[in-house]
């Protein structure tokens, strides 16, 4: 009997017409489709009339999944493997799957579609060259530290994936930790509400403080200047400059008074409360 198929489909991020002829018609024609969330993609398949059975595939039950039903797949059977919105493994589950279809042989068939970073991405105005995708930070607070660290030396565009409950706290650690660079906040992609949030770090963590993000959110911010990049070599450039002068040397590169107050804190491992008390001449 021949091996069976894996079929990895895009599903849309918002409008339901995001998706292709071929992906429509192979959620029809395979034996089953692994969502998820079989609720979500309920709606996806009676919009287009697909009466195709589904299980469930998250990632608290992906590996017992795999273990269980992978046999069915030696058997000749085909599956299509869906997230909740997007392009499956993007963030999303559905790894150890694939690596074990592609240990036991079973053909893995990916289809292009809908993906909410390249979305973003092409109309940010940072497109049209490399790129770094991250999805999401890590929840760890020493972890978010970590990677922010080792992301701050990327040179192209980073694009995270981010709660929308989170957003503010992420753009304001960005705008900290990183120089303030220009960034974007792509909203509600392809659906009725859709925006785009474009300025630096601190006026969209202003933005977030007024008026709180709704909905799915994707972060695009430049990369690394070669300028940002020799200072962070240089390590303490701002060594022996009374702490006026190194808030204004932020203030100089475009930083709101608030974030160049909360990075010389960061810099000279003070609290703000300090800096502050210093920089308006209290101590």
């Amino acid at each position: 009997m021949d091996q069976g198929i894996l079929y990895l489909i895009p599903t849309p991020i918002g409008n339901l017409e995001d998706i292709t002829y071929r992906a429509v018609r192979m959620l029809g024609e395979v034996d089953l489709i692994l969502a998820e969330d079989t609720r979500q993609t309920r709606k996806l398949l009676s919009h287009y009339g697909i009466h195709t059975p589904m299980k469930s595939m998250h990632e608290h039950n992906e590996e017992k999944r795999t273990a269980e039903l992978l046999a069915n797949l030696q058997d000749g059977e085909q599956w299509a493997l869906v997230s909740d919105a997007g392009t499956p493994l993007v963030s999303d589950p559905g790894e150890r799957l694939v690596n074990a279809c592609i240990d036991a042989g079973v053909a893995v068939i990916p289809l292009p579609g809908a993906n909410a970073a390249v979305t973003a991405l092409i109309a940010s105005g940072f497109g049209g060259g490399p790129f770094h995708f991250h999805g999401f930070l890590p929840r760890k607070k020493k972890d978010r530290e970590e990677m922010l660290e080792d992301l701050g030396r990327v040179q192209a565009p980073v694009v995270f994936y981010e709660s929308p409950y989170r957003l503010t706290a992420t753009i304001e650690q960005l705008a900290e930790t990183w120089a303030n660079r220009e960034a974007v906040v792509a909203r509600e992609l392809t659906k009725h509400y859709e925006e785009f949030h474009r300025g630096r770090l601190d006026e969209l963590a202003q933005i977030g403080r007024e008026n709180g993000w709704r909905g799915e959110c994707c972060v695009i911010v430049a990369g690394a200047s070669d300028q940002e990049l020799e200072e962070n070599r240089a390590h303490a450039w701002w060594e022996g400059m009374p702490v006026i002068n190194h808030v204004k040397a932020y203030e100089d590169r475009g930083w709101g008074r608030k974030a160049a107050l909360k990075q010389c804190a960061v810099d000279r491992k003070m609290s703000k409360n300090d800096v502050y008390a210093i920089y308006h001449g209290l101590e």
